[in-house]
């Protein structure tokens, strides 16, 4: 699972009609009875002691594009494949169990607790065993440096972040050469996810090193595995257990990572090519479920699906023209006409911090997420766009109000479904909406993190620290977008969203998000569809692996069953 500085991005191909689910029936014809979701600690990994496991063999996913960035808190780097593949190499400080609990990982850290209040210190104590693959000891200075490119003092750095890291005063070495101090300017509650993954001084402590040095590469590694090969001919990414680890040897010899178009998942795992599918949509769930030797796991994660809608450019740049795009998209209608075929009920997701089965949850959308397609024709008149007439686009200043939908090419038909039902609820009040396929492998760099679309869609995932979705929604910073690929925010938006950050009592910090996420529904950032659940179809013997929710993947954990 990712859980890094940032928010992991998911690819359109499953943001859009990936739901909470599997299919209606189980490749017998017999409709299956709805089931409640995946509990907020719901997992299925095939548990074992590594006792169980055989030495040796292989893992094989499929990844939705190219990694064209390493640095995670890059701008470009934010894309969830990469995210997964950068936690298996570089220190990964803190672990979340299946409840979200966060712990210290002890292969780096002795410890790590607030040691000040007035102002807040935490230090951390090293691993001395814990070194870089170039034979360096992790150190202070990592955490200096790296706290040096995500402090949003020097814009130089294109970081994809710097909550948090902005609100440390200095960071200096402990009681020792393994002791790390680090001092707050003003309290931030969620500080464990900060420095998580560490990255090595020497190679991100200039703009250059840092925006450009870990383009197709990760340069140094400090993890259980290390890059293997890097195979850009045959699109496919190999790591192999470091021989110079010193925690428990892993049992795989290798895990590698394959691109391909979404479409070709389930044929792939059916081909026995890769070990592992999404089976949420109900066409791959039957054909799925009744394939040999394999296990159907299910879990919770934090999971969704949403449409974000550009204010930085276009006709979007006026939030009534936003807020009538929201009254026209019948939410309900997009989520029903594909939950029918689903094991799980598909709920509304009305809330952009929290999901539904989560502490904190509650509906801020209010009218904002109501359908009320009189309403956004209304709100498209004050907004100057004259009515053509039925079936034809409004008009303003001689021009016709017409939008682009952004899709990724290496999408599923369901992908291209949900885009058409937008398209036709739009259309309905005077929107013109032009689909636009691209590649797959530029969706996100040329396309999403560019803010180069009027409307796209894709998912933000594993969120289980808040202060993770602060980018997604605080202002741009000049050409800096954060991950706020629509650029729609506010100063009153990013004054609550840091209130929140630096309280440390919870029910406070919850409130504040929640009233932050008003003001989010007003100004039209996005519109919330669905959590999706992990349906995830498994090979049989593969332990501690699959559906794993809320929890973090310990890969040197991860094999295959004697």
């Amino acid at each position: 699972m990712r859980r890094t500085t940032v928010v992991a991005i998911a690819a359109a191909l499953s943001a859009t009609l990936a739901v909470a689910g599997c299919s209606s029936s189980d490749g017998d014809g017999k409709a299956a009875k709805k089931q409640a979701a995946p509990q907020v600690d719901g997992q299925s990994i095939n548990a074992h002691p590594v006792s169980d496991l055989k030495q040796g063999g292989s893992l094989r996913f499929a990844i939705d594009q190219w990694i064209t960035q390493y640095n995670i808190n890059q701008v470009d780097g934010q894309q969830g494949d990469a995210q997964d593949i950068i936690k298996a190499v570089l220190p990964d400080l803190f672990d979340a169990d299946a409840k979200g609990t966060i712990h210290a990982n002890p292969n780096f850290l002795v410890s790590a607790k607030v040691t000040s209040t007035s102002p807040q210190v935490v230090t951390y104590e090293l691993n001395p065993k814990a070194k870089w693959s170039d034979g360096k000891p992790l150190s202070w200075k990592d955490f200096q440096a790296q706290w040096k490119a995500l402090n949003g003092t020097d814009s130089a750095y294109e970081a994809a972040d710097t909550s948090g890291y902005s609100q440390i005063s200095k960071v200096e070495q402990g009681a020792d050469a393994h002791g790390v101090k680090v001092t707050f300017s003003s309290p931030y509650a969620d500080w464990q996810r900060l420095f998580d993954p560490l990255y090595p001084a020497a190679y991100i402590d200039t703009p250059a090193k840092f925006n450009k040095g870990w383009s197709e590469k990760a340069l140094v590694t400090g993890n259980s595995f290390k890059v293997g090969t890097y195979d850009k001919t045959g699109q496919t990414v190999t790591i192999v257990p470091d021989p110079k680890w010193w925690g428990d040897k892993p049992k795989l010899d290798s895990v590698v990572y394959r691109v391909l178009d979404s479409s070709a998942f389930t044929e792939a795992y059916l081909n026995k090519e890769i070990d592992e599918a999404p089976a949420l949509q109900p066409e791959d769930y039957k054909r799925l479920v009744k394939a040999p030797d394999t296990d159907i796991r299910r879990g919770a994660r934090w999971d969704e699906v949403h449409i974000t809608l550009n204010g930085g450019h276009g006709p979007l740049k006026d939030v009534k023209v936003r807020n009538a795009v929201q009254a026209a998209i019948n939410r309900a209608g997009v989520n029903e006409s594909f939950s029918k075929d689903l094991s799980f009920d598909l709920k509304p997701l009305d809330n952009h911090f929290f999901m539904p089965n989560q502490e904190g949850y509650q509906d801020t959308a209010g009218e904002y997420g109501k359908y009320d397609p009189e309403r956004a024709k209304k709100l498209l008149d004050e907004a100057g766009w004259k009515d053509a007439g039925e079936g034809k686009p409004r008009t303003k200043d001689g021009k016709k109000l017409t939008l682009g939908y952004t899709l990724s090419a290496g999408g599923t038909a369901s992908q291209t479904d949900q885009a058409e039902l937008v398209q036709q609820m739009l259309g309905a009040v005077g929107i013109k909406v032009d689909l636009q396929k691209v590649p797959a492998n530029d969706y996100f760099n040329k396309f999403v993190n560019t803010g180069n679309f009027d409307i796209t869609s894709f998912r933000n995932v594993d969120a289980v620290y808040q202060t993770m979705l602060t980018p997604v929604f605080i202002q741009p910073k000049g050409k800096n977008l954060f991950q706020n690929f629509g650029s729609v925010g506010s100063p009153k938006i990013d004054e609550l969203l840091n209130k929140a950050a630096g309280t440390t009592d919870h029910a406070e910090a919850i409130k504040l998000y929640n009233e932050a996420d008003v003001e989010i529904w007003k100004l039209g950032h996005s519109i919330e569809l669905y959590q999706r659940p992990q349906i995830d179809a498994v090979r049989k013997g593969l332990a501690n692996f699959g559906a794993s929710g809320l929890a973090d993947t310990d890969y040197a954990k991860v094999g295959w069953l004697k």
